[in-house]
């Protein structure tokens, strides 16, 4: 009698663990997915940070005389046109998300009158961008959308922003 007490404590033991370790979804086929748990615990808090980071950035931009907006266009590398960037939609909280474009935000600044300069402002934690991101940083500056692009990383210090101009860094 008490082993089966012990096997349902086993049972009941490693069922939990399981259920703990991974979650089940769909992909786009239908097939089920496993995922780890700790991964979309590491994902969301990654999502957050870099959600922080864009705002402090921007304040920082606005606190400076930069007008800021999110870019809601992207590039179509194929055809090699602008195009409206696709919206995505979060079913778990039903909300439909706009600012999905590349850069994250478009900065205009007053030189004269009449006059602004019109720069890409791409906020990333690390300040790496991806072989793609690079072709549509090139494609922006080769058709004048922006005259520079600039690419915003965490400082070294505490709180701090390095900026990254992309044309001296990369397009050189």
């Amino acid at each position: 009698m008490m082993e089966k007490s012990e096997d349902k404590k086993r049972l009941r033991t490693f069922t939990n663990e399981e259920e703990v370790k991974h979650v089940a979804s769909f992909d786009s086929e239908g097939k089920v997915v496993l995922k780890d748990k700790s991964k979309i615990k590491k994902g969301k808090l990654s999502r957050a940070q870099g959600t922080r980071f864009e705002v402090k950035v921007r304040k920082d931009f606005e606190d400076k005389g930069w007008i800021i907006d999110k870019w809601t266009n992207n590039v179509d590398l194929e055809e090699g046109k602008l195009i409206p960037a696709k919206r995505k939609f979060n079913p778990f909280m039903k909300v439909l998300t706009i600012g999905t474009g590349f850069p994250d935000f478009i900065a205009m600044k007053k030189i004269s009158k009449g006059k602004y300069e019109v720069i890409g402002l791409e906020v990333k934690m690390k300040g790496l961008l991806d072989k793609i991101e690079k072709e549509k940083c090139r494609w922006y500056l080769e058709n004048e959308i922006f005259s520079k692009i600039i690419i915003a990383k965490k400082g070294e210090k505490n709180g701090s922003i390095e900026l990254i101009d992309f044309g001296w860094e990369f397009y050189n």
